[in-house]
């Protein structure tokens, strides 16, 4: 692939409104009411050439795309909705082709509109995306006219000196650019990291802020990534940055937008919640305002300055529309959209002119469902065959064959259960004395489906679903751990900085354990009932353990798997689960799903 340098030039932005069917929603509001002293004539729409006070700004927002550009597979494209009657149902979403239609059908007929983004919008991205580092997806991005979005965690995945590539454009520094005669053009839109410093520095490495402004309407943006990146990328990724706190943050900057004459203010903060339905519509005030949500935001939406007017949140992958107390006692929306552009959120916000501020309790939001029954967007099927066309030769390659969808959700999941048993299998090809394997389950991207996504015929897994399952390129590593280090680890999995967020391992076969999740902290993990091989873990023998990189160097709050010694380095995850499939399965005699059965769950 050969670099070229000629000039760089910016695209301009063109709008295309295509007409389809109005998505599924759910909407949560402040009030129905503007403040009382609006009328119908001074309210969003005015009329007749006379001034209106009051303007509706549409504020559509979407979170943790993950280079899916493609309909994802299997559980991770379809969303659940709550039905009239109670009951649930699941719904086929996602795709940008869909994605693109959805919100140009939803801007039709509203003079002010803004879309904007919670940040992982690249990385952990399938084989379309990551083979290319991601220059597909701020390709449909800028398609999809985004104005702005805040930095994620896997923004940093490649380290800060290519997020500024992806932000400023140019071909990458060793791959070169991609077609003969294009240069990467970067992204048509700011990515805001205020909390995201330079060490030397002590500056953002991006801008903190950007301001959106339409005639006399002016409308904020700050956007963080959550603090604790540095514990969720590896360390490579955040080498000479440092992560200020999400709220000292955000309070500083709606300081200096405030100076600057700038009264509404949006916070794109990509850490969230865990709301107490798993269904994207649920009603999420029902039980009282903050009560549906849990996790970190709700602290982070509490102490944020009433300044801020509306939080558009990500990270946790989950869907919600709640209101959140600020320190001053009013409630403030704040949303998240799920993953992978299974959904779009619409918010309202109705802004002042007499005083440059959101008026809040007029403001109402709804996720919607980005349904694949409406037209595809032309442009992005362009875009998609055109990048596929391109990776085709690597990903359609045949790598093993399943007798079954393998799963990815659950405490144990089965596909988890597979990748460890494929570096196991690994690390013995290394050091026979290899025992047992552990694998993050975050590491874990998408399930293996049966059905074919092409023409690669049912139960045959290709290089590219392989790549989407193991994205990262993280490499297959030995260490010898002491038994009494190896309990240690796993009682990490429910305690120190995973005691509120449980980050369980995937067990290679042979290692079983009950997680007794009635009791708390490192009380969860049975020290008793710790097996390998059905024998219990010795404190004083040593244990060779497989992990992926990520995890040997302590990350996902593991810090005794940052200890081991006699390390060995083996071959990325994607070649270990590659050789294991190829070497256990055939056409004939594919892999079953395993039991998920490792660790026995109490409740």
């Amino acid at each position: 692939m050969s670099a070229t340098s000629h000039q760089h030039h910016r695209r301009r932005r063109t709008y295309a409104f295509v007409a389809a069917a109005a998505g599924l929603a759910t909407v949560g509001a402040l009030a129905a009411a503007l403040p009382a002293t609006a009328t119908p004539e001074s309210s969003a729409k005015g009329g007749h050439g006379q001034f209106s006070r009051y303007q509706d700004v549409q504020l559509l927002s979407f979170n943790d795309l993950h280079g899916n550009l493609e309909p994802p597979a299997g559980s991770s494209g379809r969303v659940t909705e709550i039905q009239h009657d109670g009951t649930t149902k699941t719904v086929d979403a996602g795709g940008v082709e869909y994605l693109a239609t959805h919100l140009r059908q939803a801007r039709e007929g509203e003079k002010y509109s803004i879309t904007a983004a919670g940040g992982d919008m690249v990385g952990a991205s399938p084989l379309i995306s990551g083979l290319f580092h991601d220059e597909p997806t701020i390709e449909a991005l800028n398609k999809l006219d985004l104005d702005v979005t805040s930095v994620g965690n896997h923004e940093f995945d490649e380290g800060a000196r290519e997020l500024a590539r992806l932000q400023k454009g140019g071909c990458h520094p060793t791959a070169g650019c991609y077609v003969e005669g294009e240069e990467f053009e970067g992204a048509d839109f700011p990515y805001l990291a205020a909390n995201a410093l330079d060490e030397k520095t002590g500056k953002p490495i991006l801008k903190p802020y950007w301001v959106w402004k339409k005639k006399d309407i002016k409308v904020g943006f700050i956007g963080v990534t959550l603090e604790d990146t540095p514990g969720v990328v590896s360390a490579d990724g955040v080498k000479g940055l440092k992560f200020k706190d999400e709220v000292e943050t955000i309070n500083k900057y709606a300081k200096v937008l405030q100076r600057q004459g700038v009264k509404s203010i949006v916070a794109l903060i990509h850490e969230g919640g865990a709301p107490a339905s798993a269904s994207y519509n649920y009603d999420c005030d029902a039980p009282g305002a903050g009560d549906g949500i849990s996790g970190p935001i709700v602290d982070i939406a509490k102490n944020i300055t009433p300044q801020v007017d509306a939080l558009v949140t990500g990270h946790t992958h989950a869907a919600y529309v709640c209101t959140i107390d600020d320190p001053a006692g009013k409630p403030r929306m704040v949303t998240s959209a799920a993953s992978f552009g299974r959904l779009y959120t619409d918010t309202t916000l109705t802004y002042d002119r007499f005083t440059g501020d959101i008026a809040r309790t007029a403001v109402k939001s709804a996720n919607h469902v980005v349904t694949r029954d409406v037209p595809k967007a032309p442009d992005m099927t362009r875009l998609i065959d055109r990048w596929n066309t391109l990776a085709a030769p690597i990903g359609n390659r045949a790598i093993g064959y399943i007798s079954g969808d393998i799963g990815n959700t659950g405490t144990e999941s089965p596909i988890g259960d597979l990748i460890a048993d494929a570096q196991l299998a690994h690390g013995k090809e290394l050091d026979p004395e290899t025992d047992l394997a552990l694998m993050n389950s975050g590491g874990v991207r998408a399930p293996l489906t049966y059905a074919a996504k092409g023409s690669e015929g049912d139960g045959v897994v290709t290089y590219a679903e392989g790549f989407t399952v193991q994205p990262f390129s993280n490499t297959v590593n030995l260490q010898d751990f002491t038994g009494e280090q190896l309990i240690q680890v796993l009682k990490e999995q429910v305690s120190g900085t995973n005691a509120a967020s449980p980050k369980v391992l995937q067990p290679s076969a042979g290692l079983t354990y009950t997680l007794d999740l009635t009791k708390s902290g490192a009380d969860r993990v049975v020290t008793d009932s710790i097996k390998l091989n059905g024998e219990a873990i010795n404190p004083t023998a040593t244990y060779r353990v497989a992990t992926n990189s990520f995890l040997a160097g302590g990350g996902d709050g593991f810090p005794t798997l940052g200890q081991g010694t006699n390390d060995l380095v083996g071959s990325d995850d994607l070649t270990a689960l590659e050789e294991y499939l190829t070497a256990n399965s055939s056409a004939t005699n594919p892999i079953a799903p395993p039991a998920a059965n490792r660790i026995t769950i109490v409740k």
